[in-house]
């Protein structure tokens, strides 16, 4: 057994025999009592490696009775295409809406933040120039779906009713409407997404656990003109949602 989170390596047992059918779906797993002594751990190693596999989808507790296999959960498309940003209204809700799925979200935000370097970079901005920053969780039907970390130069809305993208006549509207209003047209988007693990703080937020896959989307808005108008960094959990880009095709 390795020394380094023990848990990790019975989880990683746990698994493999689980899919390797050891244990039908329903089927009752040993106490973590008996897992214990079987991988030679204390009962707290078993319990954690237990609890990783319950929340990746793979057992479920089951109060009073013991720890059961359940069925793995389904990973749900979330579509990413040109369509999503035409409908009006957050795209984020409009997704879900098609999903049969009710999408919320909470959020923080903070005026006259200075720009970061690599925010100012993407923003083609200043170091240290003022922005509004937002914090988001997305839900679908109360379950948390994504994290948001947006930035937005203050150069472009200070002054206007959509300083603040959660407050004022367009609260809770995308980017690409709250930004007409104040005359900037946004033309395109530019999203890069990259692998990643999420952190301690991400898994938190999320329900995972530490160092789970998570993909990680920069996308950046830009104007008619070519101004970058807001960049976020967007955080989707492997384990439940997979992302699928949808382009539109010019026909000869």
């Amino acid at each position: 057994m390795p020394r380094e989170a023990p848990y990790l390596a019975v989880a990683d047992s746990l698994r493999a025999r689980i899919l390797a059918g050891e244990w039908e779906v329903g089927g009752r797993l040993p106490s973590r009592a008996q897992l214990a002594e079987e991988y030679g751990v204390g009962r707290n190693v078993t319990q954690r490696a237990m609890d990783r596999l319950i929340i990746e989808g793979l057992l479920e507790g089951r109060a009073g009775s013991g720890t059961y296999v359940r069925k793995p959960r389904e990973r749900v498309r979330m579509v990413r295409s040109r369509h999503r940003e035409r409908r009006g209204g957050s795209p984020f809700r409009a997704d879900m809406r098609e999903r049969g799925r009710t999408g919320t979200w909470e959020s923080h935000s903070q005026a006259r933040v200075p720009a970061p370097g690599a925010i100012a970079e993407r923003l083609a901005i200043s170091p240290g120039d003022l922005c509004v920053t937002t914090r988001y969780e997305f839900l679908a039907d109360g379950q948390p779906v994504q994290l948001s970390e947006s930035w937005e130069p203050m150069s472009i809305t200070d002054g206007t009713p959509i300083v603040l993208p959660e407050m004022g006549p367009l609260a809770g509207a995308g980017v690409a409407e709250r930004m007409h209003s104040i005359g900037v047209k946004v033309e395109t988007a530019v999203e890069v997404p990259r692998p990643g693990r999420a952190t301690q703080a991400q898994a938190n937020l999320l329900g995972i656990s530490l160092g789970d896959l998570v993909l990680r989307i920069e996308r950046t808005y830009y104007a008619t003109d070519g101004r970058p108008v807001e960049t976020a960094d967007i955080v989707v959990p492997d384990i439940r949602w997979e992302v699928a880009y949808e382009f539109g095709v010019d026909q000869p």
